[in-house]
């Protein structure tokens, strides 16, 4: 089961932003339009909290071989701060010379300059941050770039010849059509990122947006505008030669994102960072989301005091990200990890689903349609943990 696996991959969280997105609900740090990576202060003084952290940390396996900065904004950081921190990795816990080592970054936040010296850090996949690529759109958002700063951040990694470029959109987005709905993904193909990530619109309590709507209420799209959305996004990126390998994720053929792959296989990993999760030897554990508790607690050793997740909650785990993935889930190693009364239980419950044709067995695995099965995952789910879960 997971925590027999080596521990490999490693999640970093920067978790500063120049503002705060509406939707976000995020653990992050608003440092306004302050110089990047400040070599004194608020951002200097956490690169170096992270740094003991990761010291402390008890080392399971090495070497790494997929490194994930998220946030936040990782590109505020410095590229000397960014070289501090995988430097420090380097030295506790080896890093893999072909490891894929990916940045999240927002348009506006970087120059040809700084990303040349990220790649020289040893960046070699971005993932941007667009979101949408109309003005309204995005300010709709609370995001901080323009559509401008996209093609000109667009244009840096394409100089910089990144080797994996990847870009976010959002759906179901307040006054988000159909029609530009389609010009977004239209403008994304023709950007031409190796790997494409959509995710719907979700409204989060102390989110901004949790305060000015209501699921449900106009002018978010309907349900069945989202639908059509998601169904839109699967119809024009396939047909563009990107694979739907997982629910919200496309890619180029040979270019799926190997660090998040690591999360959907239920496979153990390190996380860094405030409120950053991981997942080692079977135990869940997520760090304070707060900046002051998170320094007291590397302060005081990272004590990571929690209990092994119980194996009915490691199969539930194992079947809702498993099932995010095309491929679905091996009926094989549910059986050997979990038994064959567990298995024949998920057959059971899966009945109805196979009859209106979400749910599918295929060369031995268990998985969702496209896009049917996919849509309607929610649903498939909440009926494998009522069953699983009794």
């Amino acid at each position: 089961m997971s925590h027999e696996l080596p521990v490999n991959a490693a999640y970093i969280h920067i978790p500063f932003c120049r503002r705060r997105c509406f939707y976000c609900d995020f653990p992050v740090s608003v440092v306004g339009e302050r110089l990047r990576g400040e070599t004194s202060g608020t951002i200097a003084q956490y690169v170096e909290v992270l740094c003991q952290e990761i010291d402390i940390m008890p080392v399971f396996h090495q070497p790494l071989i997929t490194i994930f900065f998220g946030g936040g904004t990782p590109s505020l950081l410095a590229p000397e701060q960014l070289q501090h921190i995988l430097v420090k990795l380097d030295s506790r816990f080896g890093i893999s010379s072909g490891a894929e080592i990916s940045l999240e970054m927002d348009p506006g936040t970087f120059d040809l300059e700084h990303l040349q010296a990220y790649r020289h850090a040893g960046i070699n996949r971005v993932s941007l941050g667009v979101q949408a690529f109309q003005e309204d759109l995005l300010q709709v958002c609370g995001r901080s770039h323009s559509v401008d700063d996209i093609f000109e951040a667009v244009d840096v990694i394409h100089q910089v010849d990144i080797p994996e470029f990847s870009i976010d959109l959002i759906s179901g987005l307040p006054h988000q059509t159909l029609d530009r709905w389609r010009e977004s993904l239209e403008k994304a193909i023709a950007i031409a990122p190796t790997h494409i990530s959509i995710y719907d619109l979700t409204i989060e309590p102390g989110t901004a947006f949790g305060r000015y709507y209501k699921p449900g209420d106009q002018p978010l799209p309907t349900d069945e505008a989202t639908a059509k959305m998601y169904q839109m996004a699967q119809q024009i990126l396939t047909t563009a030669n990107y694979q739907h390998y997982e629910i919200s994720n496309y890619a180029k053929p040979g270019h799926q994102c190997r660090h998040n792959r690591v999360y959907w296989e239920n496979r153990p990993y390190y996380g860094f960072g405030m409120g950053a999760a991981s997942y080692i030897a079977g135990k869940r554990f997520t760090r304070p989301r707060k900046t002051k508790e998170y320094y007291q607690w590397v302060k005081d050793g990272g004590i990571i005091d929690t209990q092994p997740t119980p194996p009915d909650e490691v199969l539930l785990d194992t079947l809702m990200l498993g099932l995010r993935l095309a491929e679905g889930v091996s009926l094989a190693e549910l059986t050997e990890n979990f038994g064959q009364q567990k298995v024949e239980t998920i057959h059971k419950c899966c009945q109805p689903y196979y009859e209106k044709g979400w749910a599918e067995i295929v060369q031995g695995r268990l998985r969702l349609t496209d896009p049917q099965g996919f849509l309607f995952s929610n649903v498939v789910l909440a009926g494998l943990f009522k069953e699983l879960g009794e």
